[in-house]
This record gives C-alpha cells, structure tokens and sequence, in this order.
C-alpha cells in the first residue's frame, strides 16, 4: 500500500475566462471541482495506474466534507482527521486572450495541537502498513515546521519508504532526518543549497550533496519544460520532455512523484520509473484545470521522453566526503 500525507489539503477549483480584467465580473465557463493538496494528487493518479493507495488529510467543515466525497469518487481510500475550521478552496483560471493561467491559493485552516497529533496518530493506527509515505504540499498554521518529520519517523517505524515533495523549512527539517526520495523543483533546490543553479553541472553538484550527505537516498529534481534529473549515489540520469503545448500546468510535479512512485512500488528499475514519472507530468499538462495524468497519455508520450546517463563516477566514500562538506550556506 501506498500512503499519502497532504497536511493542507484543498478543494481546486478551475474555469476558463475570455480575459482577466479589473472592476468587472469575470464570468467562468468548464467549470471543474477536484479534491487537491499535493499528497491527494499523488494519490489520484497513483489510483488511475491500479495501485492500493489511501490518503490521510484533516477536513473541516462543510467544504471537508466535499472534499472527502471528491476523493471517495475517485477510488481512493480516506483517512480522514476532522477539525474545527473548514478545509480551504483553490482557484485557477485560464485566460482564452493570452493563454495565461491564473492561480489563487489561500492559507488554510489553523489546526490545533490535538488536531494535528491526531493526524500523526491516524498513521499509527492504519491497519496495514505502508511500504511508501509520500509527504507532499505545505503544513497549514498552528502545525509546527517538525511535523513531516515526525511523520517520517512513524513511517520508517513501520518499515516504509519516504517520499517527499515540500518546500522552506519543513522541506530543510526532513532533508536534515533524511528520506528515501526527494523531489525539489529547482527554485526548491535553490533555497537549500543557499546558491543560484543555472545549468546543468551546478544543479547535478547541489542533488549530490543533498545525496553524500544522508539527506536522501534519490533526488529528483524537476526542471519544467526542460525535463528533470535524477541523481544517486551510483548515477545521475538527464531526462527531456517532448514538446507539447499546456492546457495547465497545475499538478504536473504531483503527476511526476505520483508515476514515479507507482513504478517504485512495482519494483520497477529507477531509470525506467524516472522515466514514466517525467510522462506523467507532461501528460499533466494536456489535462484541462486539475484535472492530473491518465495512464492512457502517460502511455502514449513514454517513448518520446529520452533519458541520458551523465558521465561521472559512482560517489566513493571520499568524494561523498567532499561534496558534504561544500553543503548549503
């Protein structure tokens, strides 16, 4: 079983408007609802490729309780955390005149300190135990910046593989505890490595630190249009996107770390999981609003996605050494 953790999950909703302009109503059309929050969409799409996945989120309100039927809709298995304040709403508009997607994000509800020990109780408690935890999106207020890796710790207790994908402190607390899998997005990467990375050499320096110094056993790093990386101990592989024209771009990195995971979970080789995550989160990009991959695109665009090995050797206990101790600033 696969379990995903989203701390601050949201309805997402999408529409599409002839042009954005001020101090008038902008009337919506292909109007969607979706359950979001960066660990449920790992989950939507980790569902449509046939795996047993369960999500673990708090709901609030009228609107959790949307929520928990959106996600029940999709197939997935709900653990879900009630709390006092209502769950938050998302809103992403495209633009017809430019082609521009707009999009809105709120805060989220504040949790409680009983609320938020209860959701790391709700992992405790499941009744099989999870080979993957795919921690994924941001911590809402009143939770505090260890809380992921708290969760970690329950998760590798259980004898689970970690996945991440966060941001700022929380993101740096559990790199510091370590994890089987993170997935930065370059400016992500950037903040931890305290330096700008501009091209390629710099990135594949700042993954192998990460990597030399425990913080994660695979880092992959998603570059947009211009694919990914993937690094390891042993190897680091380039990835490059065929072009396609976006309809959204929303949840395309949760379509990649979802596909990656899936093929992980099926014991698949790293290159080749790589390789349907980066279909996935280009397929991501041809779904209307938040809508997410489907197997059948993913499918479909896996042999246009090339993927090089990069040369270099395998990190030996003296070059793990060095590249540790040029870590961030």
């Amino acid at each position: 079983m696969i379990v995903t953790v989203t701390m601050n999950p949201a309805i997402d909703i999408s529409g599409v408007v002839d042009e954005v302009a001020p101090f008038r109503k902008l009337r919506c059309t292909e109007i969607r609802r979706d359950p979001g929050g960066g660990g449920i969409n790992v989950a939507r799409v980790a569902q449509r490729f046939g795996v047993d996945v369960t999500a673990l989120y708090p709901v609030g309100g009228t609107i959790g309780r949307l929520l928990q039927d959106l996600v029940t809709h999709e197939g997935i298995t709900s653990r879900a955390i009630p709390v006092t304040e209502d769950t938050r709403e998302d809103f992403t508009a495209y633009e017809r005149k430019t082609g521009h997607e707009f999009r809105f994000v709120v805060p989220g509800p504040r949790l409680t300190e009983t609320e938020w020990r209860n959701c790391l109780d709700a992992l405790v408690e499941l009744p099989v135990k999870p080979a993957f935890v795919v921690i994924s999106g941001s911590l809402p207020p009143g939770v505090p910046e260890d809380f992921y890796v708290r969760i970690a710790d329950i998760a590798r207790s259980q004898g689970a593989k970690v996945a991440v994908d966060t941001s700022a402190a929380p993101f740096r607390r559990l790199l510091e505890a370590g994890v089987y899998l993170a997935k930065p997005n370059r400016r992500e990467l950037q903040e931890w490595a305290g330096t700008p990375l501009e091209d390629q050499d710099s990135q594949v320096l700042a993954a192998r630190r990460l990597v030399a110094a425990g913080h994660a056993e695979i880092v992959a790093l998603t570059l947009g249009h211009e694919g990914g990386l993937l690094v390891t101990r042993d190897q680091a592989l380039r990835a490059f996107t065929p072009p396609v024209k976006p309809v959204s771009t929303v949840g395309a990195g949760d379509s990649f770390l979802g596909a990656m995971i899936v093929r992980l979970y099926r014991s698949d080789t790293l290159d080749n999981a790589f390789r349907y995550g980066i279909a996935a989160g280009t397929a991501a990009l041809l779904a209307p609003g938040t809508d997410l991959s489907h197997p059948a695109d993913v499918e479909r665009i896996l042999p246009q996605v090339r993927v090089e090995r990069l040369p270099g050797e395998p990190l030996s206990a003296s070059a793990a050494y060095r590249a540790s101790a040029a870590g961030p600033r």
